[in-house]
């Protein structure tokens, strides 16, 4: 695990360990803390963990590392999990009775925005984006 410097966005590196997750939501929730963002932390922890985990069982590259990466914004945060695989995720509508498949739905319900970008090289950056509710 490695993290930059504050100026810019943090960055973790992680081996393909379903234990990174947990660990990935304990950094993300330092961060949020730190911006002043805690109130969409629970929002937050489940995106990253959604994204995480499928990387962890879709984007397997052997000698490769996934990459963690959380940018605040105004009043939000950007999360991003990069891997080295060019497979690119799917989402695709699941009934009541399918032991899976929730995962990047439960993301566009709890993100403001999500996508996937190219990255320099082989593999993909899946973000979403989490911003604050607006003031009353």
């Amino acid at each position: 695990m490695s993290e930059n410097c504050a100026s810019g966005p943090i960055v973790y590196r992680w081996t393909y360990s379903p234990r990174c997750v947990g660990l990935a939501r304990a950094e993300l929730r330092k961060a949020l803390a730190g911006w002043g963002l805690a109130p969409i932390e629970a929002f937050a922890c489940v995106v990253l963990s959604e994204l995480l985990t499928n990387a962890l069982r879709h984007a397997k590259v052997p000698g490769r590392e996934i990459e963690t990466r959380y940018a605040p914004l105004w009043r939000g945060v950007r999360i991003e999990v990069h891997d080295a695989s060019n497979a690119l995720p799917r989402f695709t509508p699941c009934g009541p009775e399918a032991t899976g498949g929730r995962g990047l739905p439960l993301v566009a319900a709890l993100s403001d925005a999500w996508g996937v970008s190219p990255r320099y090289g082989a593999g993909k950056s899946v973000w979403a984006e989490l911003t604050l509710p607006p003031a009353p």
